[in-house]
């Protein structure tokens, strides 16, 4: 068994990291907590390791992090964000409470979950647009169209909000985002941007995502 202190923990995204009295950093997500109970920022734990996670998380002489015998964080389904599924769990938080929150962090998964997730999305809607306008015998091409531009249009804020996230991961300024723009040269820096590292050290946007190992 392993004690330390949690110095990071997001009760939106239900993951944390916990730095260990071996002098290692630990993640964990609201899955490792051994209770209903974990400790604040700055709380005392006792826990688990698993390589570079920590496991079965215990709170010692801290604050609860969670309302007593509250259950931890959940989604609109009832499940908790560590127990939603992959991409789709990441897709369902940049279109909810990450629609337009373009502070913080998002590693590699959480950017292309959402792309890839997305664009399944606007082929349903295109599906959709052709079945409506097969309906109505009206022109078929067109229906699809506005099926699609309905996705994207919705879409397009979330999708802004984690590419700054993405961009600020590893290490740049959102303003970068605005390479999307330029068409093709603008585009293709944004698609190797999307495709690097995340920085493994915390950085002015926030700590390393949970998930990576910290450097």
């Amino acid at each position: 068994m392993h004690s330390g202190e949690v110095i990071y923990f997001d009760t939106e995204r239900g993951t944390g990291f916990v730095a260990g009295d071996d002098g290692n950093r630990y993640v964990f997500d609201v899955s490792d907590l051994a209770s209903e109970r974990a400790a604040t920022k700055g709380g005392k734990v006792a826990f688990e390791a698993d390589g570079d996670r920590a496991r079965r998380i215990r709170a010692q002489h801290a604050p609860a992090l969670l309302a007593d015998d509250s259950p931890p964080p959940a989604t609109a389904t009832g499940a908790a964000p560590a127990a939603r599924s992959v991409p789709f769990g990441h897709f369902f938080y940049c279109v909810t409470k990450g629609y337009v929150r373009p502070r913080g962090r998002a590693r590699r998964r959480e950017f292309w979950s959402f792309v890839l997730v997305a664009l399944i999305v606007m082929v349903l809607a295109g599906c959709t647009g052709f079945a409506v306008a097969s309906a109505l015998e009206t022109d078929i091409p067109t229906g699809i169209g506005l099926g699609i531009l309905g996705a994207d249009l919705l879409l397009l804020p979330p999708f802004f909000s984690v590419l700054v996230r993405r961009l600020h991961d590893i290490g740049l300024t959102g303003w970068f985002a605005l390479l999307g723009f330029i068409p093709s040269f603008g585009q293709l820096i944004i698609l190797v941007f999307a495709l690097l590292e995340s920085q493994k050290h915390e950085n002015r946007w926030g700590p390393v995502p949970a998930g990576v190992a910290a450097g």
